[in-house]
């Protein structure tokens, strides 16, 4: 006997089963049914509902608003930061639950085709809920990346506030550590910003940089020096006594590079011209 596939009586077998479709879901996602209120709470996710509009794409064989549906899902749960391990167990609890209902529906007819008609109803639906967990996880780790990535740009722009205080001067406050990573991450956003904003005056503030190491100095000497090419003259000032101690001893000269200011304030005083 040749298999027939019946989608709209399997819809409407598990329209009339229903309730009972979703009790045996509940029954098969342990860990899950306990937090479909709350993951509906944080991520705006009807888990039961979402779950029969995958079950008609599954059953219609809906291969492309399937996809979309999983991308779209994938999405939420990357932005909400829902816990993965829920969705993994609740679609493969989705997965045996329409195993049991269509045996069920096949078990109902007068007349059943036994093991290959139900192997080939079963294959038509791995396919489909395999392709769905792919679509899934690729579009939910696609967006996480995205989500870092716009986060990494975000803390490096903190790292690095260049600050107007007129139309040709901008102060560059540093705070904290400065290692190889942000530094390089000070030279690649002084030179861009200095070519953006046609900076004229660059201060930078080294109050808040309580320790630096020499080969850092070293490469802050060599923005200094990238920032004269770009035309732009540069401040600095807020240098510590223990910085300052540990340039002489290491032979570094600033005064050739910048001009130098022992505060701030000092430095605002002297350009904080409006032109």
């Amino acid at each position: 006997m040749s298999f027939v596939y019946e989608e709209e009586k399997i819809m409407e077998f598990l329209l009339q089963n229903k309730s009972e479709f979703e009790e045996y879901l509940l029954s098969e996602a342990v860990n899950v049914r306990d937090k479909i209120e709350e993951i509906l709470l944080i991520g705006n996710v009807d888990l039961l509902n979402n779950a029969h509009k995958l079950i008609r794409y599954i059953v219609e064989q809906n291969e492309t608003d399937m996809i979309t549906f999983a991308e779209q899902e994938g999405v939420t749960w990357a932005t909400h930061s829902l816990t993965l391990s829920f969705k993994l167990e609740w679609i493969q609890a989705l997965r045996r639950t329409l195993w049991t209902f269509l045996y069920k529906f096949e078990s109902a007819k007068v007349v059943f085709s036994e093991s290959k008609t139900f192997f080939e109803l079963e294959k038509k639906v791995n396919e489909k809920v395999d392709v769905f967990l792919k679509s899934f996880f690729v579009s939910y780790s696609d967006y996480k990346d995205k989500l870092i990535l716009a986060q990494q740009n975000l803390v490096e722009n903190l790292s690095v506030p260049i600050i107007p205080v007129t139309s040709t001067t901008c102060v560059l406050p540093l705070i904290g550590t400065i290692d190889n990573s942000r530094i390089r991450i000070i030279e690649e956003k002084v030179l861009i910003e200095i070519g953006k904003l046609r900076i004229q005056t660059l201060i930078l503030d080294l109050s808040g940089i309580i320790e630096i190491e020499v080969e850092i100095i070293n490469d802050l000497l060599k923005i200094l020096d990238g920032t004269a090419m770009m035309g732009c003259k540069a401040v600095v000032t807020g240098l510590r006594p223990e910085v300052v101690t540990k340039m002489i001893r290491s032979g570094v000269q600033v005064d050739n590079r910048a001009e130098t200011k022992g505060t701030l304030q000092q430095a605002l005083k002297d350009y904080l011209v409006v032109t």
